[in-house]
């Protein structure tokens, strides 16, 4: 992969959610909201708090979603990274 963010932004790749709830029943893909976690994969050159491979908690509905080489992957703004796990 050949991408770097710009400024005081993170590129992440959100974590898998479990497909299935903990009696067994199995939850369709247009059903499971997407998650608030993701792993960082890379960060701009004015990030400090988080570094690569860090695994964050971000605000819902925030970032840019894009694929790159295949891959789906999320921009987002260091503000609304909320913390790191």
């Amino acid at each position: 992969m050949n991408f770097k963010p710009l400024g005081e932004r993170v590129l992440v790749k959100r974590t898998e959610v479990e497909n299935k709830t903990a009696s067994g029943i199995y939850i369709p893909d247009n059903a499971k909201e997407k998650p608030q976690t993701a792993q960082v994969v890379a960060i701009g050159n004015k990030v400090e708090d988080v570094k690569v491979g860090d695994t964050i908690v971000f605000e819902q509905y925030r970032g840019t979603e894009f694929k790159l080489d295949g891959q789906e992957y999320l921009i987002l703004n260091l503000e609304n990274v909320i913390g790191v796990m």
